[in-house]
């Protein structure tokens, strides 16, 4: 059995390229959807209603495409909006993100982990009863990082089609200057893990992982969101054949 309706992805703006990318790359035969939301990234300081009405705007944009999954590649809009989008379109498999914080919680040796997010994802459920239940006997140091989002979004200002563009794999000093501002204090503090819990921040994790020098393991939830993807296409029989 195959099924050659696209799988859907949408973010607050280009930051899921990671997730897509990663998707890609595991299932080369599926067909994508990619919408990028640039026009109101980013989603991390906003009301949780709004976040809900455009995810749900984003949703319904795909599914008229026909896709046949929904990947919410977003931190922000899986905290404040996946519960509502599954309640509200049964039939459809919804993927979503949460912080990594079980993973680095159960790997740090010092005991401290930092979490980079927006604060839309640190006020969210998910978020908070994962580190209620997985990081208990670890310090979490919660870190704002929304200059990393425009980073990102500025990489990719007047692209056409970001979803058709190359990532950026390399990046100035003055970005490295940024970067080391937000990450050498985490490092300072004894972080031994730090969890990119924003779609943007992959796309900095060179950046991130030569600031760290090897004192902290960055965790990017990428390739673990590509392989749910995948996993939940094959269970429900929705996966293309080659």
């Amino acid at each position: 059995m195959s099924d050659a309706r696209p799988v859907g992805f949408f973010d607050s703006g280009v930051g899921g390229l990671c997730i897509l990318d990663a998707f890609r790359r595991l299932c080369p035969d599926e067909a994508t959807v990619y919408i990028a939301d640039s026009e109101n990234c980013p989603y991390g300081n906003k009301p949780a209603e709004e976040i809900v009405r455009l995810s749900e705007r984003n949703t319904a944009r795909l599914l008229g495409r026909g896709c046949k999954m929904v990947v919410v590649a977003c931190n922000t809009a899986t905290a404040a909006a996946i519960d509502f989008l599954r309640a509200s379109h049964p039939d459809t498999p919804f993927v979503g993100l949460e912080p990594a914080v079980k993973p680095a919680a159960l790997r740090s040796k010092t005991g401290i982990v930092a979490v980079l997010a927006t604060q839309g994802t640190f006020n969210g459920r998910l978020y908070n009863e994962t580190k209620a239940k997985f990081a208990k006997d670890v310090t979490v140091i919660a870190t704002v990082a929304d200059e990393f989002v425009e980073i990102v979004e500025n990489a990719f200002r007047g692209v056409a089609d970001p979803a058709a563009a190359e990532l950026p794999r390399t990046w100035g000093p003055e970005v490295e200057r940024i970067v080391r501002a937000k990450i050498e204090p985490l490092v300072n503090a004894g972080a031994d893990k730090i969890v990119l819990g924003c779609t943007h921040f992959p796309h900095l994790k060179g950046v991130i992982e030569a600031v760290c020098a090897g004192r902290a393991e960055v965790i990017d939830p990428s390739g673990a969101v590509a392989r749910q993807a995948k996993r939940i296409l094959a269970e429900r029989g929705l996966l293309r054949a080659p």
